[in-house]
Parts: structure tokens; sequence; C-alpha cells
């Protein structure tokens, strides 16, 4: 049969047709991948082709309150391989296992395992990486780090807090202004080709960090360290489980020390002080302890400086004044409880200023019961006990305190001296320094100010309107206080030329059998213009435990070197 040419045509036609539309319809997406989507595509190639390590930002230094460096960093250097760079695995192994002291096996694994860029080593000295740097090692990267660097040590160290590897606080004010002092990291970026390997010719771009800010503490080093060197002294002597104190400024809550002994080398904190179970769960809970700053994370039983909130709250409800009579024979019943003073004898008869310069117990037991149990708690919740102080610091414990309808005569009765009860030292020292500077409530802090390079960026507003106590209550409190050091308990604190007041403490902890006390004292002066104020508390002292023997006497050392430091000047006592 003879075929139709005109059908030959027409299938040639048709084939030269949808050739013709394939061909406009592939240029046209050849336009659009090539024009419209052009900054895309050329993103994604470059993001293939490029390998990126990051530039740590330089942490930011943290200052006391004259600039003098509590936290600064060191120059060290991060060293890594990239597997498809290597061209010489055998001198790469021999090289980073002499010069970084590594085990063959372990860095035989990771110069050869496939990733972008494996990490061998961090934190190496720059001298280290200086000499791997000058061995020209073909796939071995060599790039500038920082590492965290405390030039006191020990100083302050539960306060200070620490970083990690990765720079990143992890207690303390480390932590609390990460976001301040962290800074931000900058990028090395590099072109490499299909293998993954650098083009020579393409050399690099850097994304330049941004260092972190400068942050200035109200902590005064000089005080820092006198305190923690007489805190040392009392836990040596005293052969004491633990020892705190905090030095501040009751008008404003500057702290210008805060002492946990014993401390932790800041520069190795990891380091316990000594050999522990190779169980790790319980090498964590030691370093948990070892951390843990009593000042603010734990509670105990103030004992007898709870009195000048006992006072304070008895005077502003009218239930008591200075010379209001007392007896004590040594002892008061309340209910089926016989509670004692601590001079078995009795102080006899004694007016209320007597009864706190005496630090007597049955005297507080009456004022007490005179206040009751609702007007307590009403107090107690106005001098905001029951809550945190707000310092700037993680980890604050709360109060421990009986329900209002749990309480009887005696848990009241107890109360009323301190027991039953527990504050952290903070808000004890908090409390009082709001009682004596004029009834104005305070927020204990730090941070001071933000520097940027030298430049003042930002200062730190605490202030606050809230009044307490009224300022006539204030003023009685601060001279019974001043009593109690010139006359009573307190008058191993006496420093001639000042006028000191404060108030003792010795309190047992529980269970009571265990026969174990803690020892306070709690100072500040001038007495009538109180600018800094002092809390000591030295936990199971052996032998002798008194806290107007013990703590008293430390108190008055420490402020016969601060009081002319911060330029406090003498004058007549009482």
């Amino acid at each position: 049969m003879i075929r139709n040419n005109t059908s030959y045509r027409k299938k040639i036609f048709f084939m030269f047709f949808c050739c013709l539309l394939a061909l406009v319809l592939l240029i046209g997406r050849l336009g659009y991948l090539m024009l419209a989507k052009s900054a895309y595509y050329t993103n994604m190639a470059t993001m293939l082709h490029e390998r990126e390590r990051d530039i740590k930002a330089a942490r930011g230094m943290i200052v006391d309150r004259n600039g003098e460096v509590l936290a600064t960093n060191k120059r060290v250097c991060t060293v890594s391989v990239i597997h498809s760079q290597i061209e010489d695995p055998d001198e790469v192994e021999r090289v980073l296992c002499q010069k970084l002291m590594l085990s063959k096996e372990e860095v035989h694994k990771k110069i050869h395992k496939v990733t972008m860029i494996e990490r061998i080593k961090s934190n190496v000295d720059k001298e280290t990486g200086d000499e791997i740097r000058a061995c020209h090692l073909k796939g071995v990267k060599v790039d500038e780090d920082f590492k965290r660097y405390y030039p006191y040590g020990e100083l302050a160290s539960k306060v200070l807090g620490f970083t990690g590897a990765d720079n990143q606080g992890i207690i303390g004010l480390e932590v609390k202004y990460n976001d301040i002092l962290e800074g931000k990291s900058g990028k090395i970026l590099t072109m490499t080709d299909a293998k993954g390997v650098e083009l020579d010719n393409m050399g690099e771009r850097r994304q330049e960090p941004v260092d972190g800010k400068t942050l200035m503490l109200t902590i005064d080093r000089n005080i820092q360290e006198y305190a923690t060197q007489i805190a040392k002294q009392a836990m040596e002597e005293k052969q004491a489980d633990r020892v705190g104190m905090i030095v501040m400024n009751p008008k404003n809550g500057e702290i210008y020390a805060m002492v946990n002994v014993p401390e932790f080398d800041l520069n190795q904190p990891y380091q316990l002080p000594e050999t522990v179970s190779a169980n790790q769960p319980e090498k964590q809970d030691r370093l948990n302890q070892m951390w843990r700053n009593m000042c603010i994370n734990d509670t105990y039983e103030p004992g007898s400086t709870f009195k000048i909130f006992t006072a304070s709250a008895a005077l502003e409800a009218g239930v008591v004044t200075m010379d209001d009579q007392f007896s004590c024979p040594g002892f008061v019943m309340v209910e089926d409880r016989k509670i004692r003073c601590h001079k078995t004898a009795g102080h006899g008869s004694e007016d209320f200023l007597h009864g706190i310069m005496n630090s007597c117990n049955p005297v507080f037991v009456n004022v007490g019961l005179r206040l009751g149990t609702d007007r307590f708690y009403q107090y107690f919740k106005q001098f905001e006990l029951e809550q945190k102080t707000g310092i700037d610091l993680p980890g604050e414990a709360s109060t421990i305190l009986h329900k209002k309808e749990n309480v009887g005569p005696v848990e009241l009765a107890t109360m009323s001296f301190g027991q039953s009860f527990q504050v952290t030292p903070i808000r004890l020292i908090t409390t009082v320094s709001e009682l004596i500077n004029g009834g104005n409530k305070i927020t204990p802090h730090f941070a001071k100010a933000v520097y940027e390079q030298d430049t003042l960026v930002g200062t730190f507003d605490y202030q606050n309107q809230t009044q307490v106590v009224s300022d006539k209550t204030s003023e009685t409190m601060r001279f019974m206080l001043e009593k109690v050091v010139a006359e009573g308990s307190g008058k191993n604190a006496q420093i001639e030329g000042y006028r000191i007041g404060g108030k003792t403490a010795t309190s047992q902890t529980l269970p009571r059998s265990a026969k174990k006390y803690i020892s306070s004292f709690i100072g500040f002066a001038p007495a009538n213009d109180p600018k800094v104020i002092t809390l000591l508390v030295i936990h199971n002292p052996k032998g002798v435990y008194y806290g107007g023997t013990i703590a008293a006497p430390r108190v008055k050392k420490l402020y016969e070197n601060v009081l002319p430091y911060l330029q406090i000047e003498q004058s007549e006592a009482l």
C-alpha cells in the first residue's frame, strides 16, 4: 500500500511543534532560575561550598566598684580538623598526639571521622597553638579562643560564679548577667571545591565577633579580701563547719562583700578538695555543695539577732516602751513549757531596754505574747520577712515559717526570740538594714553599672519608696542596739572613737540533742547614721560558741580596718 505523504508531514510537524514547545518551556524555566531565582541559588551554592568556623567573642570583664578586675579572659586556641582536607593523616596524628598530649587512639578516631569539622581539643594554651600552626598541616585548623580567668582565684567564688567550656555562665553572677557578658560570636568562612578541599586562591571571609560588655559590681575587692581573711581565721580557730559573712550598705543595699568559707578556686571549679568516689552522681552532688552560696541558698534559725524584729514590731504596735518593766527569774513558763534564759540565775527586774541589752529570752517571750499571733504575722509580712529579697543571684531560698493557724502560745514564744523558723542570712541583714535606716525598703544587689569599651552604657536602678517601719521606731532601734554594744551582750564589738550598734545571737540547730550551735553577730556603724552593716554567721564552732564571745570580736576586727577605709568619721559614743 502506498502511504500518503501528507500523513508524514503532519507527524513531522507535530513532533517539531512538541520539541519547540519543550525548548521554549526549558528556556523559560532556565531564564526564571537564572534571573528571578539567581540570588537564591547563588546563596545555596555558596553555602554548599563554604565552610565556617566560629570565632568566640571575648566575654565581658567583671570589675569591682573601683575598677579592679575580678574576672577577665586568657587567649587560648581551639584545634580542629577537617577530614576532607587532610593530606597526610599519619603526620597529623603524630603532631597532634605530641603537642596536645593526647592518646593515639583518641586522635586517630577523630581525624578519620567524616564530618564537616571535628574539634580535637579546646582551651589549648596559645604557645602550643602557635607551634601546631607553624607545622602547616593540611586540614588542621588552629583558631583563636578565650578562656575565663579569675585573677584572685577563690575570692568571692560563690558570688562571681564561673563559665563552662562554651563560655556560658554556670553559677553566680556569670549566669545571672550572661546576656550582658557573653557578646556575639563571629565566623571564619572559607570556600571549598566539591570534595570539600579549600580553594587556595579564594582566601577567607571573616565576620568579626562582638565582645561582651563590662559589668561593674558594688563589691569592693579590698573589703572582700579582708572579710574572707577574717572568716577563714574564724573557721580554722573554731574548727567550724562553714562561715558566712555579708558586708552591705544599709541605706541602698549595695553589697561590699559576701564571703562563704570554704570557697573554691574559680580557675579550677571542678576540682574537689579531696579524692572522691568514681561514682559520678556522688561527685556531682559534692560539686553542687562546694558551689553552694550559704548566704542566699541556705536558711537557718537566726536566734537572738531576730529580737531586733520583735522589738521593732512591738514598738511600732505600741505594746511596749523602752521603760516597761519585766522580771526574769531565769525562765518563763508558757503553757507546760519552761523556756530558759541564757543566764540561769535570771536578770531579775529590768526594763525593756536592758532586756534587749541582756538578750533576755523571758522578756522577749512576754513581748511576743503581747503582740499576739495575728499582729506578729502582720509585721512579719509588713517587714517582708516571708518574701525573697530579690537579690541578683540565682537560687535565693525562701523563709521557712509555721502556718499561722498552727501557731500556739509556745510557738509564738519561741519565734519571738528567733527559734522554730528559718531565714536566709541575706533576708535577715536586709530586714535589719530596713529597720535601722529610717524604715526604707532596700533591695540587696551586686550589679552597679555596665560599660562598653570604657564608656558607661547603663546603670541599675534599685530605688524603692516603700516604708516598712516609722522613722521614730527606727531611731529607737538604733539607740537600743547601740546600747547593746556599748554596755550589753555585744560589748566585744566596741571600737574606740566609733559608735557601733549590733546584736549577738547563739542558736541551736536541729536536732537539739546534737548540741550543735550557730554563733552570729550583726553590727552596723555609725550607730546614729548607719553606712555599713555586717552579718557574721559561724556554723558549729567547737569549744566556746557564744555569738558575743566569738562573732562580735571578729566584726570589730573587720570594722577597725573597714571604717577608716570607707572614710567614716569617728564620733563620741553614747
